[in-house]
């Protein structure tokens, strides 16, 4: 199914006690035992992603004509920017921000997946999982459903352009980021691939991870989508 990404239970208790030891000027965890870090190293072995290839940086500003525009002309849909969606108080395309739960409805309702699917049905699907992917996985907010608008540009561009790009880099950088803004005198919520900073935790400091770690991934199936898994995900 589209919507499952990767099963993985959050300890928030775990994250909020390392959040608690980050340290902004150095971003590095202050333990007893001295200091430690999560490196691009670790992300590697945890993700499987590459650091080879260009930086993800560009233009941030809309479009001519706007996002829906552009999603649009790639996608197909024409998403709403006045009703709201139920449930939540703001429509689909809201603010530069898009809706992934509103992306991946109508991608299932309008494609189905089979031997026969035409091959632009197949890119258009591929894609929404690709919007999920980023916004829901690696660069999440805190409500888990929006993905900014800034990164269809990228993701519904050129596939070549998509895979060489330095990722492991950027998800590192989105770590450091959330980590020093939830260290800050206020801060209720951290975003960004957090379940990375868990499996690292969980590798170095044995202690708290689970001893079954299905309670945490599910049935033993998931465990299997990919035939190579890195370290951090067996």
């Amino acid at each position: 199914m589209l919507r499952h990404f990767m099963r993985l239970d959050i300890d928030n208790d775990l994250l909020t006690a390392m959040a608690e030891r980050w340290r902004p000027e150095v971003h590095t965890f202050h333990f007893p035992e001295g200091e430690m870090t999560i490196t691009l190293r670790d992300v590697a072995l945890l993700t499987g992603m590459p650091i080879t290839g260009e930086a993800i940086i560009g233009n941030s500003s809309k479009p001519e004509g706007g996002w829906g525009s552009l999603i649009f002309e790639r996608l197909g849909f024409n998403m709403p920017t006045t009703t709201p969606v139920q449930g939540v108080g703001h429509p689909p395309l809201d603010a530069g921000q898009v809706s992934i739960p509103w992306l991946v409805e109508h991608i299932q309702q309008e494609v189905d997946l089979g031997p026969d699917t035409p091959e632009d049905q197949v890119e258009r699907y591929a894609r929404v999982y690709l919007i999920g992917l980023v916004g829901e996985f690696l660069f999440p907010d805190k409500e888990n459903r929006w993905i900014q608008g800034m990164w269809l540009p990228l993701l519904l561009g050129d596939w070549d352009e998509i895979g060489g790009k330095s990722w492991r880099s950027v998800v590192l950088a989105g770590i450091y980021r959330e980590l020093c803004t939830c260290s800050r005198l206020g801060a209720k919520q951290a975003g960004g691939a957090m379940f990375i900073l868990q499996l690292w935790a969980w590798e170095h400091l044995p202690m708290f991870a689970p001893r079954d770690r299905r309670e945490f991934w599910g049935p033993d199936e998931e465990l299997r989508f990919l035939a190579n898994p890195p370290y951090g995900v067996k």
